[in-house]
């Protein structure tokens, strides 16, 4: 069976993103996914790009919403389609932008998934011992946690991005954005331990296998680069290990530690810096799982809560 391919058009569209917008490629592939259905299910209709109209959009919409589609989900590729149309428009390659009226669905705010401190510091004392492994893993955790890095940030960082002895990172966000981070407390310990002779110097290879691994903070058992889908595996180990299971990812550590600031005091506007949330709308998310922590607290522990 012949492998779907996007229009020519839709290409240079992705390849615009990238090289004019500076879109990360996990972004890219995601609009790719995104752009692949919108065309089959144009195909399936009997149309191309060009006999797109506003209602042609919005009977899309209507067939993502009737396979059982997410809000967000439903929300995301319209954003794709949307943003397509407006591209092909304003390069001339439309006579029109189709997707200029069609609004998005709302999508309901949800919360954040955050660990209880008490849940953070039992995943982390599940790393023991001090072989190569444990102190990787363990130093992976803290820095996960204390700085809360993106799974993408945390494979991609390399030895030039750390300033152990000054206490800092620097992380490269969606877009490629830089940010300096701090490393400090038991993550900097963490690291330092894992960057000795016994941690990461115990698994360099004689011979570097690809360019850039040399250079890689963190290495796999063959010392290459750890993978994003290794990293995952790493977190997910150790959560299964203390039985949080399908509660832990490794978002959800970079959630905790937003979390956690906030309850302790810090400005809205630190933790949306150490983020990398380019919208102060995006970290005050943060502050409502930090107010319906209070009010639990609040309604398990007053004495007048139950309305006695």
């Amino acid at each position: 069976m012949k492998v779907l391919e996007l229009p020519l058009e839709a290409e240079e569209y992705l390849s615009w993103l990238v090289t004019e917008r500076g879109r990360a490629r996990n972004t890219v592939d995601a609009y790719r996914r995104d752009l692949l259905a919108y065309y089959a299910w144009l195909r399936a209709q009997a149309l191309d790009l060009g006999d797109v109209d506003p209602a042609t959009i919005q009977s899309y919409v209507g067939a993502l919403r009737a396979q059982g589609k997410a809000p967000s989900s439903v929300a995301r590729a319209l954003v794709a389609v949307r943003s397509l149309h407006k591209f092909l428009a304003e390069e001339g390659e439309a006579p029109s932008d189709p997707g200029r009226g069609v609004d998005a669905p709302r999508v309901p705010r949800g919360l954040p998934k955050a660990l209880s401190e008490a849940d953070v510091t039992m995943l982390l004392d599940a790393v023991v011992g001090f072989d190569p492994t444990a102190r990787r893993d363990r130093a992976m955790l803290e820095v996960l946690y204390g700085a809360g890095l993106r799974i993408s940030e945390l494979v991609g960082l390399s030895l030039g991005d750390l300033d152990v002895d000054g206490g800092s990172l620097r992380a490269f966000g969606k877009g490629s954005k830089e940010r300096i981070v701090p490393l400090v407390g038991m993550a900097r310990a963490a690291v330092q331990d894992w960057l000795s002779p016994s941690g990461r110097g115990a698994v360099e290879p004689e011979r570097w296998a690809r360019r850039g691994d040399a250079e890689a903070v963190f290495l796999n058992a063959r010392g290459g680069r750890l993978s994003r889908q290794g990293a995952w595996g790493v977190v997910r180990r150790y959560g299964d290990r203390v039985g949080l299971g399908d509660r832990l990812t490794p978002h959800v550590l970079r959630h905790s530690c937003a979390t956690h600031l906030l309850d302790h005091g810090a400005d809205i506007r630190v933790v949306q810096e150490l983020l990398g949330h380019a919208s102060i709308s995006t970290t005050q998310l943060y502050t409502l799982v930090s107010t319906e922590r209070l009010r639990s607290a609040w309604a398990a522990a007053h004495p007048r809560a139950g309305g006695r």
